[in-house]
């Protein structure tokens, strides 16, 4: 059967005013240099050019930055005449990006480096050693890195105070959600600017503390740890497991995130599910003490008024029409898409 096209809002590519800059604190007119145009790099390559920015790519030989610029000029036309990207998406980034001969001519005048080579810490500082020898003094320079401490990274980067981790998801050009990971010694304002020019492009920059994984990634392997410990112990098989995850507690992951459902169903819930899990798996469950202390204190969340958020009471019956419409929402988009092609 034949998928109606699907059309998530546009603004994922990048929406937002295009004359915009970073350097000095705004965003207006910002140039790009995106270092590493493979699958990632290339996908924030078509992110930033859709929202209007200039986007200089360079890769490990000019021939292959060249290359790779034209199979994103082949991409963005076919995901817009899918409905995935603007209509124009191919002119559009055929017009704002261009390859360089090498690294130092990309970085030589940009307001901001995303570097986005593969995960080898050697590479890495590599990399980032001759961007900050070539680029300009307020250049900022961040790096897609998924797990590797941005603290780390910024030992080969001259004046760390312009470093810090910017963090897409795959595929980048529909993922929302970006990391945003100073380090110690980053400037506040580098923050700041990278978010707005994120928000220009249609993403959630969301800043969190630099730790070796993130979030995103301890998160993600927390669940897969219990997923293959499942499968290991003949609970349950692959395709169960991911049938489960997929139509209960991921179900509601679009809308809710952890602590929004643990206030839904309330913490005492929580904390007495902790208590049974805790008996039978002691070396794997145990209340956090987030949650305990919460529970002491009567914070049982919307129904108490304060959880981990502070959701009022009064608003419950609202959380709930949305809930309910959300989920009915996803329910009909899941059958209009059918089932995804995966073979278990």
């Amino acid at each position: 059967m034949a998928r109606a096209p699907v059309r998530p809002g546009l603004a994922l590519c990048g929406e937002g005013p295009p004359d915009r800059r970073i350097r000095g604190g705004s965003v207006n007119n910002s140039k790009v240099a995106v270092i590493g145009s493979g699958y990632m790099g290339g996908g924030i390559a078509q992110v930033l050019a859709l929202a209007g920015r200039q986007v200089v790519l360079a890769d490990a030989s000019p021939e292959l930055a060249a290359s790779n610029r034209e199979r994103l000029i082949r991409e963005a036309a076919d995901y817009g005449e899918r409905g995935l990207f603007p209509r124009d998406a191919g002119e559009a980034v055929a017009e704002r990006l261009t390859a360089a001969a090498s690294l130092e001519d990309a970085v030589a005048d940009v307001d901001l480096v995303e570097e986005a080579v593969p995960e080898i810490l050697d590479l890495k500082h590599e990399t980032l050693r001759r961007v900050s020898a070539a680029c300009r003094a307020d250049t900022l320079i961040g790096s897609n890195t998924s797990t590797i401490s941005i603290g780390t990274l910024a030992q080969a980067v001259a004046d760390p105070s312009r470093f810090l981790g910017v963090h897409f998801s795959n595929p980048a050009p529909f993922v929302p959600g970006v990391e945003v990971i100073p380090h110690a010694t980053t400037d506040p304002s580098a923050v700041d600017r990278v978010v707005e020019l994120l928000r220009e492009c249609g993403k959630v920059g969301v800043p969190i503390t630099d730790v070796t994984g993130f979030v995103l990634n301890r998160l993600q392997y927390a669940l897969f740890s219990e997923a293959a410990r499942l499968v290991d112990e003949g609970v349950a098989t692959p395709e169960a497991v991911d049938l489960i995850a997929r139509t209960t507690f991921g179900f509601r992951l679009p809308f809710f995130g952890p602590f929004a459902i643990a206030d839904i169903a309330g913490l005492d819930v929580y904390d007495f599910c902790y208590g049974s899990l805790g008996a039978a798996y002691p070396d794997r469950f145990a209340a956090p003490s987030v949650l305990s202390e919460r529970v002491e204190r009567g914070e049982l969340g919307v129904k108490t008024g304060r959880g981990f958020l502070a959701t009022p009471r009064e608003r419950a019956s609202e959380l709930a029409t949305y809930r309910d419409e959300a989920y009915a929402a996803l329910s009909g988009l899941l059958k209009q898409l059918g089932p995804a092609p995966v073979d278990y």
